[in-house]
């Protein structure tokens, strides 16, 4: 009968292993407690292949000129707007939305603008955009683009009115690509049961600058791939190192021209005056949009503008105050080590005044949630340089591991810091499910484990309402 069925013979020998066990249990328990975790999952490491040209997810629709790559994101500050935007191929079309809500039938309409580039021997299709305007809140639309017998339709679900215990989840990825593993990713999060509403991605799109001349044909395969998500659901963007597209060797010296040309964002609402830093209200949540890849030095424009925006978020309207950015801060992998870090010195006194309570990057492809920590005591004169616990500070989460084409970044270094609570070598996703106004669930999904499985999570409690020391709560 288990342990307490042994023989008198046996008893010493067993209790001293069932000793051994228990002191495991409570040591193991200790260092999860404790933080400073380095995944013992090991991951087979393989190359990371992109899809062939063929494969069919990136079928191209039947029909002429039939609309593709068709995506949304938020196309206002507060979630009344949407952003629709698709590509035709043969011919500019239609540039008009047909939408109408769930208990309506009476459609309306939305014109657009139509816009191509090139790109050294690469012309696009005709790429449109059309923002639709005053959205009912919390409302199902449906939605049609092309004309003709080539139409397509698609529905989306406008937030809930901004207000501060209103719930809602998003949904995190970021490094994407489109390889068999990027396949893999996006089915993770499509099928994880808690369902996000919106996607936040914090860049590194197509990476079609890997392939030979920037061959832009890998921007229309990419968005034809995540069309079967983006048609749906807003993602939120966020411009990577992959979006520069900077190459003057092939004659091409304007910065993110295949990105700027595909991806609209609401950066006018914000008072921004570029679409790489912005904000946008949704739920009860802030979020800000920064750029790792645009000048952010003193009197640059993103940092006059962030100067100007931290004073605006209002708590009490949306407690949640979220950042996006490509390039990490808080890093503990010797890929991309400390590449970050000018930026930090510039912004993060910022985030800990302002109490930012979580800050999404990618660019390193890993996994790693920090503590709540901040460097902001150092200067030249003290010396003082070691991140320390802050309560108001936020957790850094890296979270690009979207499974591209450069594969994992099992490089980390050793020992592993103390302001590094979690990291591990995977793909995958993360869900952060806002509850109300003092706390919302996180958890990140490895793409190896079942959809409903949590390879890391913690109950974020909000550093506005309620600042209390959530690092222990995974």
């Amino acid at each position: 009968m288990g342990v307490l069925g042994l023989s008198s013979s046996s008893s010493s020998s067993s209790a001293g292993m069932v000793l051994v066990v228990v002191l495991g249990l409570l040591l193991n328990a200790a260092v999860l407690c404790n933080g400073g975790i380095t995944s013992a999952f090991v991951r087979v490491l393989e190359k990371s292949v992109d899809m062939p040209l063929n494969s069919d997810v990136f079928s191209i629709p039947p029909g002429y000129n039939a609309p593709q790559q068709v995506h949304i994101t938020q196309g206002d500050h507060v979630g009344k707007g949407v952003i629709v935007s698709w590509v035709t191929m043969d011919e500019p079309g239609s540039n008009a939305v047909l939408y109408w809500s769930e208990n309506s039938k009476q459609k309306k309409s939305a014109e657009g603008i139509v816009v191509t580039y090139k790109y050294y021997n690469y012309t696009s299709g005709y790429i449109h955009h059309c923002t639709i305007k005053n959205l009912k809140f919390n409302t199902k639309y449906y939605y049609e683009v092309g004309m003709g017998h080539t139409t397509r339709q698609f529905w989306f679900i406008t937030p809930p009115e901004v207000g501060p215990d209103v719930p809602y989840t998003f949904g995190l990825i970021g490094d994407l690509g489109q390889t068999y593993d990027s396949n893999k990713t996006l089915t993770h999060y499509e099928l994880n049961p808690t369902k996000g509403k919106t996607v936040l991605f914090v860049g590194d799109l197509s990476y079609a600058d890997n392939y030979s001349f920037h061959d832009n044909v890998r921007w229309d395969t990419w968005g034809r791939f995540i069309e079967r998500s983006a048609a749906y659901q807003p993602w939120i963007w966020t411009a990577g190192n992959h979006e520069l597209d900077f190459e003057p060797s092939i004659g091409e010296t304007k910065p993110f021209k295949p990105y700027t040309h595909r991806y609209h964002v609401p950066f006018r609402a914000s008072n921004s005056t570029a679409p790489f830093w912005y904000s946008i209200k949704r739920a009860s949540a802030y979020i800000i949009v920064l750029s790792s890849y645009s000048a952010y030095g003193k009197y640059t424009p993103q940092y006059r503008w962030l100067e100007a925006e931290f004073p605006k978020v209002n708590r009490n309207e949306t407690p949640w105050l979220i950042v996006l950015m490509h390039s990490p801060w808080y890093n503990s992998n010797n890929y991309h080590y400390k590449e970050g870090e000018s930026m930090r010195v510039m912004y993060e006194q910022w985030f800990v005044q302002y109490k930012v309570d979580v800050v999404f990057a990618g660019h390193v492809h890993a996994y790693e949630r920090s503590e709540r920590v901040s460097n902001i005591a150092y200067n030249i004169v003290n010396g003082v340089c070691t991140p320390v616990n802050d309560l108001s500070a936020p957790v850094y989460i890296t979270i690009g591991d979207g499974g591209n084409i450069e594969g994992l970044a099992n490089n980390m270094t050793l020992p592993q810091p103390k302001y590094s609570a979690y990291r591990e070598a995977s793909f995958g996703h993360a869900v952060f499910d806002i509850k109300n106004r003092t706390h919302a669930y996180y958890s990140w999904h490895r793409n190896q484990d079942g959809y409903a499985v949590e390879a890391d999570s913690l109950w974020f409690s909000n550093r506005y309402w309620d600042p209390v020391d959530d690092s222990k709560s995974a």
